[in-house]
């Protein structure tokens, strides 16, 4: 092995990643067409969904994986993940004004679009039926009837 020896290293490899990013629980999942970071605990806004408020959504579709500082990448998908996420509500995103003018023909047209939104709050995700990241407020929801009285 010579003596001098340069080493080109990317910026960010000197400074690191921060500490926050390497010990947290992320999962890219495909939901509505398209990709999602989700992290448990949050909600996010994809394209309309047909299912109920309150009710469940499971997302097969994990891209990539990562648990704490450990990242599973899936060709095209990681087998045995899922995202598990409650619906909130459904909601419309905010107006979009379209205007198409034809110069000098006196051709205007203006219209407006609203997205359909689903609002999901993420639950857990898991990997081969291991539960590695949940949601704070699911962890603190009563899992009985019995828990509710007590």
């Amino acid at each position: 092995m010579p003596g001098n020896v340069l080493l080109l290293v990317p910026l960010g490899y000197l400074y690191g990643p921060s500490l926050d990013k390497i010990n947290m629980t992320y999962a890219i999942v495909e939901a509505a067409g398209k990709q999602l970071w989700v992290e448990a605990g949050r909600f996010y806004d994809i394209d309309r969904q047909a299912v109920e408020p309150d009710g469940s959504i499971t997302f097969d579709k994990v891209l990539m994986l990562s648990n704490n500082g450990s990242t599973e990448v899936g060709q095209p998908h990681v087998k045995g993940a899922t995202v598990e996420a409650t619906v909130m509500s459904h909601l419309r995103g905010k107006k979009v004004i379209v205007y198409k003018m034809v110069p000098k023909k006196k051709t205007r047209k203006k219209q407006g679009h609203r997205q359909e939104l689903t609002r999901v709050m993420v639950e857990s995700i898991s990997l081969n039926g291991k539960v590695l990241a949940q949601g704070e407020a699911a962890a603190e929801l009563p899992l009985s009837e019995a828990e509710v009285e007590a």
